[in-house]
C-alpha cells in the first residue's frame, strides 16, 4: 500500500505508513493550497510541536543530506496556555521548592502544574485491541519519505509526519463535541469515512457527543443538524451517497467559524475534494486567528484520484470496477454486429485516471483518450485513421473517453462558453456526444462506410453506489487516522 494514504489502526490491521499531509497539490491545474509550514532541519536537531527532539540519521552533522519534513500545525502553536508533550518535565524541579511567599514565585509553579494537566494519557493504552501490539503508538519522530525510490548520493528530501494514535492527547473525551461535514460531488465510500470516524470517536476515545453537517458547508449556517452515534450509522456504508446530504459552493468563512464557536464544537472532519480543502484551510486560519482550540482536520474525497501525494483516493477502486460492467456492455454490443463502435465515456475532469485504469483492467479496450493526451481526429496518425484500421482487423473497436478530453476541440467546433460550476470547477462540454457524432459523419458520410454507433454514458452510476471491500477498509484507515491527528492536537492538515 502507498506510503501516504492509511491509517495504523494497531489493533485489527495491520499497520502500513500513513502520514499527515500538508499543502498536497492536485495533480491537474488546481492545487488544493491547504495548510503550508515547511520546515528543512538538515543541519539541527528536529524538534516536534511537542518539542521532542527527531534527530536526521547522519554520519557528519555538517553534512547538509536534504532532509525536510513538511510539518502540520497543532494547537499549542497558537494556544499558548496549551503545552507540548513535555508538561511539567521541561521546568527544573527545583522550582517546585520555592517558598510560597513570593507572589511571582507562586504564579510560576502554579503555571507549571497547570500546563502539566493540559495533555492527557491516551486512552487506547488501555484497550485490549492494541495491548497485543508492540508499539501501540506513533513516535513523534516518526516521518514517511515523499519519494520511495532515490538514487545513491540524492539528498533524503521531503518527508512527512506519519498518522496514527499518538501517546498523549490535547482533548478529554467527555469535553469533545465534533462534527462531521461532507461537501462537493458524491463518491463511493463517504457513508464508510462518516461511520467510522464516529465509530472511531466513539469506540476508540469514548466521545459521546458528535454531530452531523448537513447539506455540506452551508448546511453550518442554514440547515439542522443531527445527532450521530454508533447505532445511527450501523449500516449507512451499505449505501451510495452521502448520509447527511451534500452541496457544491455556500461556503462563508465567517458564518461557518461563528456557528462552530457557538455550538462549542471543537473537532471539524470535512471530507471533500480540493475545493473543499481550500475551504477547510480557510476555516483552520480563522480558527487560530481567533485563538480557538479547534481541530480541522481533512479526509481528501475525489472520484478522479487527482490528488498529489496519496497514490489513490478513496472510492478509486469501486469506481474502476463498475466502470467494466460498461466497458463489457459495449464490448458485447459492438463484437455482434458488423463494424461495431463502442464509445463509454467515464468521469475525469482534469485526469485520466479511471479511463485509464479502467481500460487496463479490461483488455477489450482499443483506444482510451484522457485529459493529459492530447489527440487528434483527421490526418495521419488522427483517431479517424486508427479507428478505420481496427474496424478492417477486429470489425469492432471499443473506445473510452475521459469526460475532460479533448475539451479544447469542443471549445473551438461547439462555440463553447467558460462558465463554472458552484465549486468554481469549470463545466464541461460533452465529449461523449461530441465524438460520437464526429465519427458517424466521417465514415458515413465521407467514407461511405455503414457503422454500428453504440455510446454508453455511465458516468453517475459508477460514483453513487457502496464502496467495495477494498475500500471500505480504505476509508476506515483514513477516517481513523483523522480520529488520531485531532485528538492529538493537530489541525489543519489532510490525512
Amino acid at each position: 500500500m502507498d506510503l501516504s494514504i492509511s491509517s495504523p489502526f494497531r489493533g485489527a490491521f495491520p499497520a502500513p505508513t500513513s502520514t499527515f499531509i500538508l499543502n498536497p497539490k492536485s495533480r491537474c491545474s488546481h492545487s488544493l493550497n491547504f495548510f503550508k509550514h515547511r520546515n528543512s532541519y538538515s543541519k539541527n536537531p528536529l524538534f516536534s510541536r511537542q518539542k521532542i527532539p527527531i534527530r536526521a540519521q547522519v554520519s557528519d552533522p555538517a553534512v547538509d543530506d536534504g532532509f525536510v519534513i513538511d510539518d502540520v500545525p497543532h494547537l499549542t502553536d497558537f494556544l499558548p496556555d496549551l503545552p507540548g508533550f513535555d508538561g511539567i518535565r521541561v521546568l527544573p524541579t527545583s522550582w517546585f521548592c520555592i517558598p510560597f511567599i513570593h507572589k511571582s514565585y507562586l504564579f510560576v509553579v502554579f503555571l507549571s502544574i497547570y500546563f502539566f494537566f493540559q495533555s492527557y494519557p491516551n486512552p487506547l493504552q488501555n484497550s485490549q485491541a492494541y495491548a497485543i501490539v508492540k508499539q501501540t503508538f506513533v513516535r513523534p519522530e516518526d516521518v514517511v519519505a515523499q519519494k520511495i525510490v532515490v538514487q545513491k548520493d540524492s539528498s533524503r528530501g521531503e518527508h512527512f509526519r506519519r498518522a496514527g494514535p499518538c501517546e498523549k492527547v490535547y482533548f478529554k473525551s467527555e469535553e469533545v463535541r465534533a462534527c462531521i461535514v461532507t461537501c462537493g460531488g458524491l463518491c463511493p465510500g463517504i457513508n464508510t469515512v462518516i461511520r467510522e470516524i464516529v465509530c472511531g470517536l466513539n469506540y476508540m476515545y469514548g466521545v459521546d457527543d458528535i454531530l452531523g453537517i448537513q447539506g455540506g458547508y452551508r448546511g453550518f449556517y442554514s440547515k439542522n443538524t443531527l445527532i450521530l452515534t454508533p447505532k445511527v450509522v450501523n449500516d449507512i456504508h451499505k449505501r451510495g451517497g452521502t448520509f447527511l446530504l451534500t452541496s457544491r459552493g455556500g461556503h462563508d468563512t465567517q458564518k461557518i467559524v461563528d456557528n462552530i464557536q457557538d455550538r462549542g464544537i471543537n473537532q471539524v472532519y470535512i471530507i471533500g475534494g480540493d475545493g473543499t480543502q481550500r475551504g477547510a484551510s480557510r476555516i483552520y486560519e480563522e480558527v487560530e486567528k481567533r485563538g480557538l482550540k479547534v481541530a480541522v482536520a481533512g479526509i481528501p474525497k475525489t472520484i478522479d484520484n487527482d490528488i498529489a501525494v496519496i497514490d489513490k483516493s478513496f472510492g478509486f477502486d469501486t469506481a474502476v470496477e463498475e466502470a467494466q460492467r460498461a466497458i463489457n456492455a459495449a464490448h458485447v454490443e459492438v463484437e455482434s454486429v458488423e463494424n461495431g463502435i463502442g464509445i463509454v465515456k467515464l468521469m475525469g475532469r482534469y485526469s485520466g485516471f479511471i479511463a485509464m485504469f479502467a481500460t487496463l483492467a479490461s483488455r477489450d479496450v482499443d483506444c482510451c483518450l484522457i485529459p493529459e493526451s492530447p489527440f487528434y481526429l483527421e490526418g495521419k496518425g488522427g483517431l479517424f485513421e486508427f479507428i478505420e484500421e481496427r474496424l478492417k482487423e477486429n470489425g469492432h473497436i471499443v473506445i473510452v473517453v475521459a469526460e475532460g478530453a479533448g475539451q479544447e476541440y469542443l471549445a473551438q467546433s461547439m462555440q463553447g462558453i467558460d462558465e463554472k460550476d458552484a465549486s468554481g470547477n469549470r463545466l464541461l462540454l460533452d465529449v461523449g456526444l461530441w465524438l460520437t457524432q464526429n465519427i458517424k459523419d466521417h465514415f458515413t458520410k465521407e467514407r461511405k462506410m455503414a457503422i454500428n454507433m453504440k455510446y454508453i454514458d455511465p458516468t453517475y452510476m459508477i460514483r453513487a453506489i457502496p464502496s467495495n471491500a477494498s475500500d471500505n477498509i480504505y476509508c476506515t484507515l483514513l477516517a481513523q487516522s483523522a480520529v488520531h491527528g485531532a485528538m492529538a492536537g493537530y489541525t489543519g492538515f489532510t490525512v
